[in-house]
């Protein structure tokens, strides 16, 4: 009679995660979006407060300041896991 012997989850090889299969710190999420809604709020700002705000010196400028912090956030949609 042939023996059979059940396997365990410690039987298994373990594989090692490099740093590009291994999952998103949990920070990772809130800061993407974080980033997206922050730039899009800029540009409201900006245009709510008839170019005054929020930063009046820089007039149209806050523009490409709103869509470069939103930018960023779509920038981190690459490496999220």
């Amino acid at each position: 009679m042939a023996r059979t012997t059940a396997r365990t989850k410690t039987d298994r090889p373990v594989e090692a995660r490099t740093g590009e299969q291994a999952p998103n710190a949990v920070w990772f999420k809130p800061v993407m979006f974080g980033f997206m809604l922050l730039g899009l709020i800029w540009i409201i700002v900006f245009y709510v407060s008839n170019n005054t705000l929020p930063i009046p010196n820089l007039n149209s400028w806050n523009i490409l300041i709103g869509f470069g912090i939103m930018f960023i956030g779509f920038l981190m949609t690459t490496r999220w896991r």
